[in-house]
């Protein structure tokens, strides 16, 4: 056992969560390093049963949504309503620098781990804590599932076109663990100035709608409700997708001069009442649209993408996730991630998004098998120094 490598080596996270936004908060700390102890069930989280699609040995089979979100972590089995479960993860949280959870509200508090006695077992613990809806409030105690929490957090009401669409990944789940572990990296800061650790508390609510960015002000500051404009930008135009010859195409005319060259190009009235500037395209959306579409008919992805290039204006294609994972650029960027597991053998995981010039961390372990590493843990929770080694099993 040894260091991982990464800013986040020397940090141990004990992981409570199951679903998504708790594990894919912890996995981003394991991705920067830090030694992740998931703890799980003796059923398992509940993703190792989301499928199809499940992959391996029907004794062994796992949902590659389980593995989506599991990276870089151990994992041990604990009934924590038995006296070896509370047992054991009292010894966890003692050596422990964070610990992520997302419980419905009080379930910690009648395990007997409420925030008053994880402070008192370990006053430098940082406790990441992600609900539904927020641990406070009238609706406190809401289960939070994402698409529940897309639409009741605005997010529907303004994606897709003729009818409120949610977003194909849940986004919800990701932004919460996100800012989760954003919140925990802060906390780390702080404590090492205070040497005490916080509570960070963030919600599938507050994830979305700290992500509204100009539609919410757009309510908040001009009083506007926003409504769904489909593959067009409610606020810039020509932005968004476009029909050609063989498919469609995205176009996006961010500034007056790209519309300069943009019109020019193509042949459109640049200066002409209703597209002589972005307030006027935006008001006269469907009369440049039509135009653009009317220049674009005819021309391929390729002949179009060649022309819009050659003139600067930034424009791209629409890939399914083959063409995405197959692309020479997605593969430059680090974002396709090889690991060893000990049922599926060599697999490709969806990669790390952020990169550090030296490297960041050097061994990435793949998602775990339920229970991998319990003998492992326990046999390090007992070793007479069991602190000062904090590797991987």
């Amino acid at each position: 056992m040894g260091g991982s490598g990464g800013p986040l080596e020397d940090v141990l996270v004990v992981d409570l969560s199951r679903a998504l936004a708790g594990p894919h908060a912890a996995m981003m700390l394991g991705d920067l390093g830090a030694r992740v102890i998931k703890v799980e069930s003796p059923g398992g989280d509940d993703t190792r049963s989301w499928g199809p699609p499940f992959v391996g040995p029907e004794d062994g089979r796992e949902s590659t949504y389980f593995l989506s979100c599991n990276r870089n972590k151990e994992s041990i089995t604990l009934d924590l309503k038995s006296d070896d479960g509370k047992d054991v993860l009292t010894r966890l949280v003692r050596r422990a620098d964070v610990l992520v959870e997302n419980f419905r509200t009080g379930v910690l508090d009648r395990l007997g781990f409420g925030v008053a006695r994880l402070h008192e077992l370990n006053p430098r613990l940082i406790i990441l804590s992600i609900t539904g809806f927020g641990h406070d409030g009238p609706e406190a105690g809401r289960a939070g599932y994402d698409q529940i929490a897309q639409g009741e957090a605005g997010l529907m009401s303004i994606t897709g076109d003729a009818e409120p669409t949610r977003v194909g990944v849940p986004i919800g789940d990701l932004l919460a663990g996100m800012y989760g572990a954003y919140g925990v990296v802060a906390a780390l800061h702080e404590r090492d100035r205070t040497g005490r650790g916080k509570v960070v508390r963030t919600s599938l609510l507050s994830a979305i709608v700290g992500v509204h960015a100009f539609q919410g002000t757009r309510y908040t500051v001009a009083g506007e409700v926003p409504g769904r404009t489909g593959n067009s930008h409610p606020s810039i135009c020509p932005y968004g997708m476009f029909p050609c010859a063989d498919g469609a195409i995205q176009v996006a005319v961010g500034s007056e001069a790209l519309w300069q060259r943009f019109a020019k190009e193509f042949g459109l009235p640049a200066d002409a009442e209703g597209f002589a500037d972005n307030a006027q395209r935006v008001r006269n959306r469907d009369q440049v649209t039509a135009a653009i579409t009317e220049a674009f008919a005819g021309h391929t992805a390729d002949e179009l993408l060649a022309r819009l290039d050659a003139c600067g204006v930034p424009a791209g294609r629409i890939r399914d996730l083959e063409q995405v994972y197959t692309w020479e650029q997605t593969k430059s960027q680090g974002l396709l991630l090889d690991v060893d597991h000990p049922t599926l053998g060599r697999i490709t995981l969806p990669g790390l998004p952020v990169r550090f010039d030296d490297g960041g961390r050097t061994e990435h372990l793949p998602p775990p098998t339920l229970g991998r590493h319990g003998e492992a843990i326990r046999a390090w929770l007992n070793a007479e120094d069991g602190s000062a080694d904090r590797g991987p099993s």
